[in-house]
């Protein structure tokens, strides 16, 4: 048996009989942390089904999985038990055994989390009809629940990162059953985690206020209540900070405001991982992007460079592969086509477009793709390529690339940091749009299928890493997408605000406030 422990955290002392939604002793100011997001309004507090950005940030303070990253990290190595214990992993890596804290107090009446909520919870997550994540767990034969405190997993292929898939983010967070059941469909805002900070009240379109867990498995949080403000406008956003109405604020991916707040004296800039990666999808579907030579002078035409000094140096910078470089099995030594103008004409020449040809790209109105996309139409006019760009509202963009209507499809995504998952999506046939089994392969790539399937059940790490690198050069040699540039999370706080960890890194894409987070004001 392979094994892995942690000795539990041992929980601090509450002071009193201070409940869950207890503020503390009443001479105490409250502190109370305001945050400002970039979003209308609520879409769920389900973290089964909380997709969007604004939903992944405010569902990691509420919830935990059985394993989870050190705060402040999104490094592999950094992955540790929480709701767990220890694991113990069978000597053909298809059955995994998981040992439960035993201090562990869903927020509001619902009791100590067992077994039984691990099984559901995960269940739940495996199910399309409950969660948007059920593809995550399609490698789950079957979980069962040994006894209260023990949870047996036994999987259809070998797998050497089980608990990669059950950290605590998306599916991989635990909620209560007897929640689920009482609530139903009103789970989305009647929400039972056990996390640091649990739900109080929510605003249409204005606010969700969350309190401090006093039961707190790590210990009770130093911050008393957190009120997430949805604030759509970035100038009534800024304005909100400026005035100090907010102590925390979703930044503008952007160079000036990166600048302008990192210049403030009162307030602390946080540029941090996972970065999303833009590209630009080739879609070979097309005539006649069905030729490489075709391909080939769109990689030469476009400059990287000059795309990343649009968005800024200090929140952006180059791509070295097809996925961000912070992935597991990104291959820093990728020989991606140079930027060669010359090359590019020759390439159309010798294809039989010495005169040109024109291309549709159908584009979204958001700004943070719009603008990239806008110097690559730029760039491919001097070699001779015209682009027609339909720019449309977000929503139609993503419906008409699924459409298959694009010639090029610029894109931006993040996503949980192991190449197998961009790969999966974005470069496998199965993946390709207007398949049954559709995801987001606009490229209709498939020159490093059989790399991708090998790798995905593959338990030797340095052998699924050769394969990795291998489906990297094959994809790369296809030119079946240009990368354009690597940009990061930005966000900013008043120095009177310590995260308790320093942040590199946050997979719900907002900095983690924890136990241990303090607010001084």
């Amino acid at each position: 048996m392979t094994r892995f422990n942690c000795r539990p955290l041992i929980a601090a002392a509450l002071i009193g009989t201070a409940g869950f939604l207890s503020s503390g002793p009443a001479f105490a100011q409250e502190k109370v942390l305001s945050v400002g997001m970039a979003a209308s309004d609520l879409g769920t507090l389900d973290p089964h089904r909380g997709a969007a950005t604004q939903e992944k940030i405010v569902l990691a303070w509420m919830y935990n999985g059985l394993t989870r990253f050190k705060p402040g990290s999104v490094d592999l190595n950094d992955i540790e038990p929480d709701l767990a214990t220890k694991w113990e992993i069978s000597e053909d890596k298809k059955v995994w055994t998981f040992t439960l804290r035993d201090d562990v107090k869903f927020h509001g009446d619902y009791g100590m989390m067992t077994a039984e909520d691990v099984v559901f919870s995960i269940k739940r997550a495996a199910d399309p009809a409950t969660s948007s994540f059920s593809s995550d767990f399609a490698n789950i034969a079957d979980v069962e629940a040994v006894d209260d405190k023990t949870v047996r997993f036994t999987l259809k292929e070998p797998s050497a990162t089980l608990h990669y898939t059950l950290v605590g983010f998306q599916g991989g967070f635990i909620v209560s059953k007897k929640a689920v059941e009482k609530h139903g469909d009103n789970f989305r805002v009647n929400p039972a985690g056990t996390g640091p900070f649990g739900f109080t009240s929510y605003q249409a379109s204005q606010s969700v206020t969350l309190s401090a867990n006093r039961d707190y498995f790590r210990g009770a949080p130093k911050i008393d209540k957190i009120v997430y403000r949805y604030i759509r406008s970035d100038a009534s956003r800024d304005l909100a900070y400026e005035s100090g109405e907010l102590d925390l604020i979703y930044g503008r991916q952007d160079q000036k405001w990166a600048e302008r707040m990192k210049a403030r004296e009162d307030t602390v800039l946080d540029v941090m991982e996972p970065a999303y990666q833009g590209t630009a999808y080739l879609n070979m579907s097309h005539k006649p992007l069905d030729d490489i030579r075709v391909r080939q002078a769109i990689a030469h035409a476009i400059d990287v460079d000059q795309v990343v000094n649009f968005k800024g140096r200090l929140v952006s910078e180059a791509p070295v592969t097809i996925f961000p470089k912070a992935t597991l099995g990104a291959d820093p030594e990728a020989k991606l086509p140079a930027y060669d103008p010359e090359k590019a004409k020759e390439l159309l020449k010798e294809a039989g477009f010495g005169d040109g040809l024109r291309l549709k790209m159908v584009q979204s109105q958001n700004i943070t793709s719009l603008g990239p996309a806008q110097i690559v139409q730029a760039q491919l006019k001097k070699v001779g390529i015209e682009i027609d760009m339909d720019v449309v509202e977000h929503a139609t963009y993503h419906q008409q690339i699924r459409q298959n209507l694009s010639d090029i499809v610029v894109y931006g995504a993040a996503r949980f940091p192991v190449a197998d998952n961009y790969f999966k999506e974005f470069y496998h046939s199965r993946s390709a749009v207007g398949q049954p089994t559709a995801v987001t392969n606009f490229s209709h790539c498939k020159a490093a299928d059989a790399e991708i399937d090998a790798a995905s059940k593959e338990v030797d790490p340095a052998r699924q890493q050769e394969l990795w690198k291998t489906a990297q050069t094959k994809i790369i040699d296809e030119v079946c997408a240009v990368p354009l540039f690597e940009q990061k999370l930005v966000w900013a706080r008043r120095n009177t605000l310590d995260y308790g960890y320093d942040l590199v890194g946050s997979l719900s894409y907002g900095p983690l406030i924890t136990e241990q987070t303090t607010l001084n004001k």
